[in-house]
């Protein structure tokens, strides 16, 4: 199946700040406004966030959930592995099938800092990727070694926040 970008690029979103999942979204929200398909895994998330209930709504894009919950703060356990790995390699099948032009890989720098998934595998998926597919990857800690693979690297950097002052994360703001 064709999809309708001609060259698709590698874009990673990483660093401290906040707005990396929320830009691989807005992403996929123009992209679906302009009638490509698209299709997001995240990782090491398993609880609906106001973006997965948002996207059930949204035409051409499929949103699915390779963890079982937030794990942050704690150490994930043998089912995150299972999760993390059994999502990498549906991803990966997708990916592949031609059914989608963008892929997003929210928080797959997370299950890499975590070693719920290998490095290797990732590069090995960037490296074989329809060159038609836009592939997005996002989350803290993105290993330095990946960006040579990336056509765009953004790196958000936290100035200020608010939880630096107790502030608890807001429904409809940071989930």
């Amino acid at each position: 199946m064709q999809t309708g970008l001609k060259k698709g690029l590698v874009q990673i979103y990483t660093g401290n700040g906040k707005g990396k999942t929320t830009a691989a979204f807005g992403l996929a929200l123009r992209a679906s406004g302009t009638g490509l398909k698209v299709c997001i895994y995240q990782f090491a998330k398993g609880r609906t966030y106001g973006e997965t209930r948002a996207f059930k709504r949204v035409k051409g894009v499929e949103v699915v959930q390779c963890g079982r919950s937030c794990f942050i703060g704690k150490k994930p356990g043998r089912a995150d592995i299972e999760c993390a790995r059994k999502g990498l390699a549906d991803s990966r099948s997708s990916i592949m099938s031609g059914r989608y032009d963008i892929f997003v890989l929210d928080e797959i720098n997370i299950a890499l800092k975590l070693h719920l998934i290998k490095l290797a595998d990732v590069i090995d998926l960037i490296k074989y990727k329809p060159d038609s597919v836009e592939l997005v990857l996002t989350g803290r800690y993105c290993p330095k070694g990946l960006y040579k693979y990336a056509d765009l690297v953004t790196e958000m950097k936290e100035v200020k926040h608010p939880y630096r002052l107790g502030m608890s994360a807001r429904k409809g703001i940071e989930f």
